[in-house]
């Protein structure tokens, strides 16, 4: 199983072709996109719901479905923001289509925001992301000079494009944090209801998309839902953006079907797992919030939402993080419960006094000075912060601790073990 080149969406994804408005334009970019816009929005959100896109920024929701929620006949204007702060660890795809092929992502606004009546699109981006800004800046400009947006354009939708630009929060990926910071304040998360559709930015209707789900629509658009659909298993269509790093002999970025074999990707892009793959530990499958999964699960499974939720895990952002038997597992967790303790907001307690605690917690067990019963107190906390917290930070914060109990508690159990059997050797 494997995307063939007909099918790619982006075809400037490393950057070897030309990035600007005649390199896009000669990849199919900008083609024919008024008598797309001219259908209507209906037609554009029927195509959408057709296509059976989900989003791409890690929750998965439907697209269509999502854009539909707008409210039809409001007095109010209407907002669409595109989420380019991509700040979840091991995830690196959005950059690349910023930098390498903006025109998909500006021809893709102008399209999602005609369907849901939106005038204005704010672009967030990283804090760290200075070059992505300025050629994604540049690409705007040539969109505006050549009349595909703007008052007045070609394609006879008023469009204004903001490119906005974080200082570098985690926390900002956050939708509703992501609107405090677009709108001067401090980017924490907002409680919902009322959620975005009905008040957003300004106080007005707004939906909120990753980079690749605004990315592919010009293309869904054009060669139509149900070629989308085709591609994929059922519930999870469609092509992806798939970034394998860690312990692989080439890390990468792949655009590839949505359901392929975890192995099939690692062996046919990555040239696989270091030592070979009787050498893989464990894989975190979605970025570094998602539960990781062990090699003897990895075999035979397929890359998409469903076969990782029932796994305990998830395919989040489909950033994949490959740890072979080099790896102290409880180490690697440990790190990443140090990065949601420094990105925590500290709006909501459990969150804020949680994760400070979970890190400390893993740190003693890494070095085997805890006692076997703080295993099972440390996933009771876990429980305590999931699913108690304004946003999922917290939750991203306990899945790989509780991963790292699931699957690996005989490890910890042996370095307890091992350093009480030391300090009593060394007693004795």
């Amino acid at each position: 199983m494997q995307l063939q080149d007909k099918d790619r969406i982006f075809r400037n994804l490393y950057g070897f072709h030309d990035w600007r408005l005649a390199g896009a334009r000669a990849r199919g970019a900008w083609d024919g996109t008024k008598a797309l816009i001219d259908n209507g929005p209906d037609w554009i959100i029927g195509e959408m719901k057709t296509s059976g896109l989900r989003g791409r920024g890690g929750a998965g929701f439907p697209t269509g479905l999502k854009w539909s929620f707008m409210p039809k006949n409001d007095p109010r204007p209407s907002y669409l923001v595109i989420n380019g702060d991509e700040s979840e660890p091991g995830s690196c795809k959005d950059r690349e289509i910023m930098r390498n092929d903006p025109h998909l992502l500006i021809e893709g606004a102008l399209l999602a925001s005609s369907a849901m009546k939106a005038h204005t699109c704010f672009i967030y981006l990283r804090g760290e992301f200075i070059r992505e800004r300025e050629r994604l800046q540049a690409a705007v400009d040539e969109a505006y000079d050549a009349r595909l947006i703007g008052k007045n354009n070609i394609h006879g939708w008023d469009f204004d494009i903001v490119v906005h630009h974080g200082a570098g929060a985690y926390i900002c990926g956050e939708e509703t944090a992501l609107i405090e910071s677009i709108e001067g304040k401090k980017g924490m998360p907002r409680l919902k209801p009322p959620f975005p559709a009905n008040v957003g930015l300004y106080g007005a209707p707004t939906t909120v998309n990753n980079v690749e789900s605004i990315a592919v629509v010009p293309d869904i658009l054009r060669r139509g839902g149900a070629w989308f659909a085709s591609l994929g298993l059922p519930n999870n269509t469609g092509t992806k953006l798939f970034q394998i790093s860690g312990h692989v002999n080439k890390p990468c970025v792949v655009e590839e079907e949505m359901g392929i074999p975890l192995r099939d990707l690692i062996d046919m892009h990555c040239g696989g797992v270091r030592g070979g793959w009787d050498n893989l530990l464990a894989v975190i499958p979605g970025g570094s919030s998602m539960p990781m999964i062990p090699a003897h699960q990895c075999n035979d499974l397929t890359m998409d939402f469903d076969a990782l939720v029932k796994l305990k895990s998830g395919l989040g952002t489909a950033a994949i993080i490959v740890m072979d038997k080099s790896t102290d597992i409880i180490k690697a967790i440990a790190r990443i419960a140090y990065f949601y303790k420094h990105e925590s907001c500290g709006q909501c307690t459990p969150c804020r006094e949680g994760t400070g605690w979970m890190w400390r917690v893993l740190e003693r067990m890494r070095r085997g000075e805890a006692e076997k019963r703080e295993i099972d107190l440390l996933f009771a906390v876990t429980k305590q912060v999931e699913g108690h917290t304004i946003c999922a930070l917290g939750d991203a914060a306990a899945w790989p601790v509780q991963g790292l109990i699931r699957n690996y508690r005989h490890v910890i159990e042996e370095r307890i073990d091992a350093r009480h059997g030391a300090v009593k050797e060394a007693a004795e």
